[in-house]
């Protein structure tokens, strides 16, 4: 299964980097407004803070916090595997860390993850089903198996969708995918 991954990881990011910066802007824009519409009536929030190439969230993160929302970050500590959180208050803390992702090094302010309702998650795939395929170290389905997130959104370009992504027993799913063409409930397989 992690061949047919591996596969499908490089062909994603092939079709990313076909994508104009421009476009990957605009489609970014109508991400983040689908996703908090989606997400309007929660009050904590986890999301990533995106690096180049990816679902561009600084629009989502702004949007959010001048709603008032409490905001979340991941912050990725490589030597365990895991992610610890931080509360954001303010995007300029942001600087790039570890694997090139913003983290609020240096400003931290811890969150215990059950106050958290939804999570948002990068993806470079993704099926109708909820399984996403991620960069492949398994942060977040770690801390999601730790943390049943009651909320679990997946965010990726309309092109990253795929027939059927392989899932292990260990892969969380998401409840909801948002692409630029809008939010959709993820269906069970069967």
């Amino acid at each position: 299964m992690d061949r047919s991954k591996h596969r499908m990881r490089d062909r994603i990011r092939a079709a990313r980097t076909c994508l104009h910066p421009p476009d990957l802007v605009a489609r970014s824009r109508r991400i983040a407004s689908h996703t908090q519409i989606l997400l309007e009536d929660q009050k904590t929030v986890m999301v990533y803070a995106s690096k180049p190439g990816e679902v561009d969230t600084m629009g989502m993160i702004r949007g959010f916090l001048d709603r008032g929302v409490r905001l979340v970050v991941p912050i990725i500590e490589r030597e365990t595997r895991s992610l610890r959180l931080s509360r954001l208050e303010d995007p300029a803390v942001l600087v790039p860390s570890t694997f090139g992702v913003p983290e609020p090094i240096g400003h931290e302010l811890p969150v215990d993850p059950d106050e958290i309702g939804a999570v948002i998650v990068p993806m470079l795939g993704f099926d109708r089903f909820g399984n996403r395929l991620g960069y492949g170290a398994g942060y977040y389905d770690r801390f999601l198996g730790l943390h049943p997130i009651e909320v679990k959104v997946g965010i990726a370009l309309a092109c990253q969708e795929f027939e059927r992504i392989p899932a292990d027993p260990f892969d969380i799913p998401m409840d909801w995918i948002v692409t630029e063409d809008g939010p959709f409930r993820c269906s069970s397989p069967d």
